[in-house]
């Protein structure tokens, strides 16, 4: 576009031209010019409740769509607050630009009202965080940020916007989106991948990370399923292959079952997808010895620095793991019946070590997980957000070929709501459902106005304990029977839902789940099910007092 401008058109006309067609934020007076701007296109603002809802949403949005998410916060608080959900980009590797309100450049240095230094704030936690003082400067900083924020390896970009800087005026013309080039491996280093497979007798590829496209899920089933390849799902990134396939053996992340383990342990080749090798995925690096390794190591990365960071790579290799698995799918590797038996071995051996015991008490959730396995829709989308209630839909579900798991990585609670409201707004047509504990769920369940107002309404389960469940299975581990800074007294879930807008019930007993479920699905406000849990049980395995007998 030409003609005279001023930077707040510019923005919105950038986003525009990006393709941007949601931003999630919480209006602030030092980008005016930007909201006014974007009144004249057809960009939806959401609305949100605070900013680091408003982030984990962008941050959603990205992981679902692979298109960086769009936040929009004003200067100080506003930032600070939205930070939470920048690391949880960070460290989810998903893509995502941040636009931040700031203080006019003639009073920046002497501590104005709300002023921060971004790039010092912000710098180490995402990718880029820049200033742009020079409205000049403005569209070529933001065809930048979107450019950084989807290349090599995904994560955060963050722009400040001087108010004064938002109201100048420009004639320069906009700056073309730039096109992302995906790290595409070479044939031989396709071929490395290929042979270092072909000599082990018990490889297992663990996959994870960021841009995985539906087509490149489905060739990643399809390439092990091929070549008899145990596949393990990185924490918390269980949808990046099919679950239901018989090559799925579980996922390497917190309170790993042992099964998960010894697949990791006994395999001779580790075939790392898109993958940090991080600590949870890892069990704090003590699964793979430095000292004397027993295992080679593939790894395969769309940023070349993570390449052998921390472990010595046999073959490293610096691909989008999109781009990498659907050229392996093309290739082929002789059959082996060593691998074959392996495979099935370690199937057998995490089906056999994931079954979840009876539970005690009137509602037991085991079987209310049997029931979602057996009647949710196929595409449908589950996130959570931190705490011990996620065992069930991370440990309790298996996610087919089109159902996505949306799960914070940095551990935050709150996630799981703002997450999927912007899963609602990327796919409204699909069932979307938030588990979340009580105390988690508190952290964002003012969001709860958000959807109803945007029209994104989940489906939201509480798991109601009446703790911080997670500290307090620490606590009891290290300091048993000495309960401090645990319990929470809770509000009552249904009523502050129906002040909403929104359908919501109690659930007491294992039978009521079912249709109580139906009745959400049914619902066209969304809705929210409060679940009674037992609160002797810290996990589905261990009981308070089964943690104060192991110490």
């Amino acid at each position: 576009m030409t003609g005279s401008r001023t930077g707040g058109q510019i923005v919105a006309d950038a986003l525009v031209a990006h393709g941007v067609s949601h931003v999630f934020g919480v209006p602030g007076e030092s980008y005016l010019a930007v909201l006014d701007a974007i009144h004249d296109t057809d960009i939806e603002f959401v609305i949100c409740r605070q900013e680091g809802g408003a982030a984990y949403m962008a941050e959603a949005w990205g992981r679902l769509t692979g298109d960086p998410g769009v936040c929009m916060v004003t200067r100080g608080p506003g930032a600070t607050n939205a930070s939470v959900g920048i690391h949880a980009a960070r460290e989810n590797s998903q893509p995502m630009v941040v636009l931040i309100g700031q203080v006019a450049t003639d009073e920046m240095g002497r501590e104005a009202f709300q002023e921060i230094d971004y790039r010092a704030f912000l710098g180490p936690i995402t990718k880029w965080a820049t200033q742009v003082d020079d409205v000049d400067e403005l569209a070529e900083t933001i065809s930048m940020a979107f450019k950084i924020a989807a290349s090599g390896r995904p994560g955060p970009v963050a722009i400040a916007l001087p108010e004064d800087m938002l109201r100048d005026d420009t004639t320069n013309t906009d700056v073309a989106p730039v096109t992302v080039e995906r790290a595409t491996p070479t044939s031989d280093e396709l071929d490395a991948i290929v042979a270092a497979i072909a000599d082990a007798e018990r490889p297992v590829i663990i996959a994870g990370g960021g841009r995985w496209t539906l087509d490149a899920r489905t060739d990643l089933t399809a390439f092990a399923e091929h070549n008899d390849l145990p596949v393990l799902a990185a924490w918390r990134f269980h949808d990046v292959v099919d679950n239901l396939s018989n090559i799925y053996c579980g996922e390497a992340g917190l309170a790993m079952p042992q099964a998960v383990r010894d697949t990791i342990t006994q395999a001779d080749l580790i075939v790392g997808l898109g993958i940090r090798f991080g600590e949870m995925t890892t069990a704090g690096w003590t699964l793979i010895d430095l000292d004397e390794p027993t295992q080679r190591i593939v790894h395969i990365h769309p940023e070349r620095t993570q390449l052998g960071r921390i472990y010595p790579t046999d073959v490293g290799v610096c691909g989008d793991p999109s781009v990498t698995i659907g050229a392996l799918r093309e290739m082929s590797i002789p059959t082996s019946e060593p691998r074959r038996t392996w495979c099935s071995a370690r199937r057998a051996a995490f089906v056999d070590g994931s079954r979840i015991p009876p539970q005690p008490g009137p509602l037991d959730m085991g079987e209310a997980m049997r029931w979602l396995q057996a009647n949710a829709p196929a595409d449908v989308i589950f996130t959570n957000g931190a705490g011990n209630f996620s065992v069930w839909n991370n440990k309790g579900f298996r996610y087919g070929s089109q159902a996505r798991l949306l799960a914070p990585q940095n551990g935050t609670m709150g996630y799981g709501l703002p997450a999927a409201i912007a899963a609602k707004a990327a796919h409204p047509d699909r069932t979307v459902v938030c588990f979340a504990g009580d105390g988690d769920l508190q952290m964002t369940i003012q969001e709860l106005g958000t959807a109803r107002q945007a029209g994104y309404e989940p489906i939201v389960l509480v798991f109601d304990n009446g703790m911080y469940g997670t500290i307090r299975a620490h606590q009891e581990r290290n300091y048993p029977g000495r309960i401090s800074g645990t319990p929470i007294d809770n509000p009552n879930f249904v009523a502050i839902a129906q002040a909403y807008g929104m359908h919501a019930e109690a659930v007491r007993e294992t039978d009521a789940f079912g249709p109580a479920f139906e009745r959400a699905m049914a619902s066209p406000t969304g809705a929210l099910l409060h679940l009674h849990m037992p609160a002797e049980m810290l996990t589905p395995w261990e009981s308070i007092d089964q943690a104060r007998d192991r110490t």
